[in-house]
């Protein structure tokens, strides 16, 4: 008879298929779970820089090259034009105020010079003539005036005599009219001779003072033409060192043309290029140091010049007590630049990862020091050492300030020792 033979429920081929399913799944899932998870990346704590966050003092300021001038500098110019006659110096020479550099010569500045003089002169003798017969008509006029003044008296005389005469009776009325008349006539002489005389002294007096001032006048051109030649013969204006003196024997200088400058050593002082970026954050009276010879000396800035030149504008800075010795004129110095007062502020060692971070964010490093995981930060000002932290840490907190280049997107770091 026949038996019912049973069907095998786990055969070979369903193990083998549910099998490849299960693992199907889990590779999706362990797939899964690791891609959904923070992406990490192991890290030689030997190859990284870690930092830790203090608080201190902290002064923003950025760093300058200075080159050392001369306190102050006098530009020798040709106040005439003319050709190099002698030289009496050279270039670099030490010099004292009022000695001779060179001598110039200008054949029409001298030639004027002549014909002023002559002019000068000659209306010099003619003025002299003039006042000379403008004595004479006066001398004449006081004469006529003294003539006229005895008439006067002689004729008021002889009028209150004929009066007293007449009122006794002892002469008639036509001797006392001729008397009255003739004292009259003579008084209105006089008058008439005091008034020309008052008129020719005032004449008298306005002519010299024109005179005067026409001689005044053509004198001070003869002046400033001696002036100008003498100027043919440039003198140094103060003590100090000629510099950049350039001039030759037979060249020809034009009026104006730079002969050289005159550099006074009583002092130094440093001018800085500093990016145009900071023009509208400098200001005179802002602070400066820079070390030298294992000292630090104190600058302050004097004088800004607002004119950019590629991409620069320049400051002048003045010693603040000590000035530094042994320093020369061209020599350059590395100056720092005071941008703020010193204040106390939370300070975060700069570093390559402000490349990547744009000092957004920075790795910061777990209390065990095992991890490091991104926390946003936000950066305020900076020194050349440190930014100045405004949030995102605290004081004691450890960062990585090194480069982040070849982090990728990683979000976590496992710190390997």
């Amino acid at each position: 008879m026949d038996r019912v033979i049973e069907k095998k429920t786990w055969n070979t081929k369903r193990i083998l298929t549910i099998a490849g399913i299960a693992g199907i799944v889990l590779l999706i899932g362990g797939s899964i779970y690791f891609t959904s998870g923070k992406s990490k990346l192991d890290v030689d704590t030997e190859r990284i820089t870690i930092s830790e966050i203090k608080k201190g003092p902290f002064q923003e300021f950025i760093p300058v090259n200075g080159v050392v001038m001369p306190l102050t500098t006098i530009y020798i110019d040709a106040t005439d034009g003319g050709r190099v006659e002698e030289k009496y110096v050279e270039d670099g020479a030490l010099v004292k105020k009022g000695d001779p550099i060179l001598r110039l010569s200008n054949t029409d500045l001298e030639l004027s010079l002549a014909n002023e003089q002559s002019t000068v002169y000659g209306n010099q003798t003619q003025m002299q003539i003039s006042h000379i017969q403008a004595q004479q008509s006066t001398i004449g006029k006081l004469t006529s005036m003294e003539d006229v003044d005895v008439q006067l008296k002689e004729a008021e005389r002889v009028y209150k005599l004929d009066k007293d005469l007449y009122a006794k009776k002892a002469i008639g009325s036509q001797e006392m009219e001729t008397a009255t008349h003739q004292y009259n006539y003579n008084l209105a002489k006089w008058k008439l001779a005091k008034r020309i005389l008052q008129q020719d002294t005032l004449s008298v007096k306005q002519q010299d003072k024109q005179n005067l001032e026409q001689y005044a006048q053509m004198k001070n051109t003869l002046d400033l033409l001696r002036k100008k030649v003498d100027a043919l013969t440039v003198r140094a204006p103060v003590d100090g060192q000629l510099t950049n003196f350039d001039a030759e024997i037979g060249q020809n200088k034009n009026k104006g043309e730079h002969l050289g400058q005159l550099d006074v050593l009583s002092g130094f002082k440093v001018r800085c290029g500093i990016e145009e970026h900071y023009l509208s954050r400098v200001f005179t009276g802002l602070k400066a140091h820079f070390d030298f010879a294992g000292k630090t000396y104190q600058l302050i800035v004097k004088k800004v010049f607002s004119n950019i030149v590629n991409g620069q504008f320049n400051v002048d800075m003045a010693f603040v007590g000590e000035t530094a010795k042994g320093i020369k004129k061209g020599q350059t110095l590395q100056v720092y630049l005071n941008l703020s007062e010193e204040t106390t502020a939370l300070l975060l060692p700069k570093g390559g990862f402000f490349q990547q971070t744009g000092g957004n964010w920075i790795f910061k490093v777990s209390a065990d020091g095992k991890k490091a995981y991104k926390v946003d930060i936000q950066i305020n000002r900076q020194s050349p050492d440190y930014f100045e932290l405004t949030s995102g840490l605290q004081p004691g907190d450890k960062v990585i300030t090194s480069s982040y280049e070849t982090y990728g997107d990683i979000q976590e770091l496992v710190l390997k020792k």
